[in-house]
């Protein structure tokens, strides 16, 4: 059974000083939901959807999906509900979950899954993506001599300052792209977080004069996966959110040597990876 966290070493500031520490990360992995259906004599088989979720639970996730999206109306039109005995890659088998439905339900798979792929929360999912990811992108560039403490600090006053939507409503995320002096580059707002910084990329592929390898990406909230994957295909080396990153945002982080911290406040944040950023604060650590 998989884990819902796990413990990571980081470095963390407080007290005006870096220090080594341990901390627990929730875990982020992809599940995959297949539907069985259609008449006994010409059962079918196909995926419904992907979606990014800390494991445990997966057979309410899975039925509560499908009766909240009108798949089924009750849970009676299941037959049963299994996590896959041989996926084509083993390593997966608790991420494959497979719902068999009863034999008089019709509808067109087709419609759903073009539903479902484009209204899923995080965007792309699943082990392919990643895979792509690692692919396409190698070990980030960083162009600053190290990253100051002070500077970063800071950047959540900077960032409150000009979020006026956030300020008006309380009820949306934004993504702001700083110099690693502190200089707010690009800010934007959207109900969605993924929303936010793909706003941001967009704009940031019409400003050629910004050298991203001397950037700092803030997010208002948590680091899921998708946004590490996004912020990496943009060549943005540094990431700094007021949340929690997921382990899989810590390890894709890692695999890239991108500069991920978080829970920052004034007085205390700390760094899952890319913590050799900080070269004149981890002396003697």
């Amino acid at each position: 059974m998989q884990t819902p966290v796990l413990n990571f070493e980081l470095f963390r500031y407080q007290n005006s000083k870096m220090s080594l520490a341990d901390d627990l990360v929730v875990v982020e992995e992809p599940l995959q939901i297949i539907l069985q259906y259609g008449p006994e004599a010409a059962r079918q088989e196909h995926t419904l959807t992907l979606t990014m979720r800390t494991p445990g639970h997966d057979f309410e996730l899975a039925i509560g999906f499908l009766l909240s999206e009108g798949v089924i109306d009750s849970p009676a039109q299941i037959l049963k509900v299994w996590h896959c005995e041989q996926p084509k890659d083993p390593a997966e088998g608790e991420n494959v979950l497979k719902v068999a439905l009863t034999p008089e339900l019709s509808f067109e798979i087709g419609d759903l899954q073009r539903n479902f792929y484009s209204s899923a929360s995080c965007g792309v999912c699943g082990k392919t993506a990643i895979d792509k990811v690692i692919a396409c992108a190698g070990v980030l560039a960083f162009g600053a001599a190290a990253l100051q403490i002070e500077i970063l600090t800071h950047l959540e006053h900077a960032f409150s300052e000009r979020q006026s939507l956030f300020r008006h409503t309380g009820g949306i995320h934004a993504a702001a792209l700083f110099s690693t002096s502190g200089k707010l580059l690009i800010l934007r707002e959207d109900i969605g977080r993924h929303n936010a910084l793909d706003k941001l990329i967009g704009a940031l592929s019409a400003m050629p004069e910004i050298d991203r390898s001397r950037t700092i990406l803030f997010l208002s909230g948590r680091v899921g996966y998708e946004l590490v994957q996004k912020s990496i295909m943009a060549q943005l080396p540094v990431i700094a959110a007021l949340g929690a990153p997921s382990s899989l945002a810590v390890s894709l982080a890692r695999r890239h040597q991108q500069t991920l911290v978080g829970f920052l406040k004034r007085e205390r944040f700390n760094v899952y990876s890319g913590a050799e950023r900080f070269v004149s604060s981890l002396e003697g650590c």
